[in-house]
């Protein structure tokens, strides 16, 4: 369930994961749920938090959510293309980074937004910037004993939009490619913040680093674009399979990365 906090401090999204022990002969232990909730910018050191637990939030609740789609429409694109409605209905965000597969599309998605996540066991909690998260091939930083508990996302400033673009074989496939990017630019239109993530192109999701400083301080034409999604395309690495070759997804990777900045700046600049 998500709730928008009172007055105008809202301050940053968090998703947060509960650990409930479900003993049963048609349950298995452990299932992690997840809830969202908003966090209020303090007046002190202390947070204060408006949070509903109601509803276990899932996939279906991000892509059904206005506030999701007003405040994040990376998030909405994300989550409207993930599996298929029966296993959005079913599965939760924080699921879909713990299991560590770079086949995911919610690890690039957080890789473009900056977001954090916090790690919680018997001794205590600790945060993971997301860029640390993702250790290799379906392993993470999570320890044993560590469940993941939360997901924060700062909350974009003015003038900034989002986009995911994503191309399968078919309806709740992997990605073949696909392309995240988050963005910020100034009322002159140049860029001040970029994040670009990149699903299945590597042992670990992707943060196209050298695309993402291209764009620094630089206005976001027609050239500028084209330029960034070539640097993207180097920046993968992805390997040859069913889906197709590896060349053949660099050039996706190219053309999705085009596509992902030109949307993501229109929204910006609504």
């Amino acid at each position: 369930m998500f709730y928008g906090a009172a007055g105008s401090g809202l301050e940053l999204l968090v998703i947060a994961v509960v650990a409930l022990v479900v003993i049963g002969p048609k349950e298995l232990p452990g299932t992690l749920r997840t809830i969202a909730f908003w966090v209020r910018k303090a007046r002190s050191m202390a947070r204060e938090f408006q949070s509903g637990f109601e509803e276990l939030t899932r996939e279906a609740e991000l892509e059904g959510s206005p506030l999701i789609r007003s405040k994040y429409p990376l998030l909405f694109d994300t989550a409207s293309v993930i599996a298929h409605p029966q296993v959005r209905n079913m599965a939760t965000v924080a699921g879909n980074l713990a299991h560590g597969d770079p086949a995911n599309d919610h690890p690039a998605t957080m890789l473009a937004l900056g977001a954090q996540v916090v790690a919680t066991s018997a001794a205590g909690e600790r945060m993971i910037p997301i860029e640390e998260f993702f250790l290799s091939l379906l392993t993470t930083a999570l320890k044993p004993g560590e469940i993941l508990t939360e997901i924060r996302i700062p909350i974009p400033p003015q003038g900034s939009g989002g986009a995911y673009f994503k191309l399968e074989r078919k309806v709740g496939d992997f990605a073949t490619a696909a392309v995240a990017v988050q963005l910020t630019v100034d009322d002159k239109g140049a860029c001040q913040k970029v994040g670009i993530g990149l699903p299945n192109v590597g042992m670990t999701p992707v943060k196209a680093a050298k695309a993402e400083a291209f764009h620094s301080g630089k206005k976001l034409d027609d050239a500028a674009i084209r330029q960034a999604a070539q640097l993207a395309a180097d920046e993968a690495d992805p390997t040859s399979d069913l889906r197709g070759p590896a060349e053949y997804k660099k050039g996706l990777v190219k053309e999705l990365t085009q596509r992902a900045l030109t949307r993501a700046l229109e929204r910006a600049r609504k």
